[in-house]
């Protein structure tokens, strides 16, 4: 047996330069990971509904007076809440109705949902008919569990 001996000549410049870009390669590779990998919901976090973009109306009869609650929504946000075909005389025999559409809306706007939705005792049952034809509006708009948008 020989024992020939082996000599191996490292460059210190060419291993720091190795280290970099290994680093460099790993550094990119978790980026890449962070960016792409689904994320998993906070717990606050409401989940987001998924609409059928457009204008969806519900119609609330006041008297002898219909009244539609308009909702626009987007893929996958109300975008707002607003009252048509609104006559006179319905603003002058309810004149809590706008105001408390106002106050609805913008909470659910805020919220993304009829959920936890609060109003003043003053007005509740306006209040309640207003937010039904609300639900009834977002429910024409809402994608079917098992419906594929194309």
């Amino acid at each position: 047996m020989s024992a020939k001996t082996k000599i191996v000549v490292l460059h210190m410049k060419e291993l720091i330069y190795t280290l970099i870009f290994a680093g460099l390669g790993i550094l990119l590779i978790i980026l890449l990971l962070f960016m792409f990998l689904p994320r998993e919901a906070d717990g606050e976090a409401a989940p987001t509904m998924n609409y059928v973009a457009g204008v969806y109306t519900s119609s609330v009869l006041f008297g002898d007076h219909t009244v539609d609650v308009q909702v626009i929504v987007d893929e996958n946000r109300i975008q707002s809440i607003s009252m048509v075909n609104l006559d006179e005389t319905v603003t002058t025999m309810y004149p809590l109705m706008q105001p408390a559409l106002e106050n609805i809306g913008a909470q659910v706007i805020e919220k993304q949902s009829t959920e936890g939705i609060t109003y003043s005792a003053d007005n509740q049952y306006t209040s309640v008919v207003l937010l039904n034809a609300i639900e009834n509006a977002l429910s024409k708009a809402e994608i079917a569990e098992g419906e594929v948008e194309e």
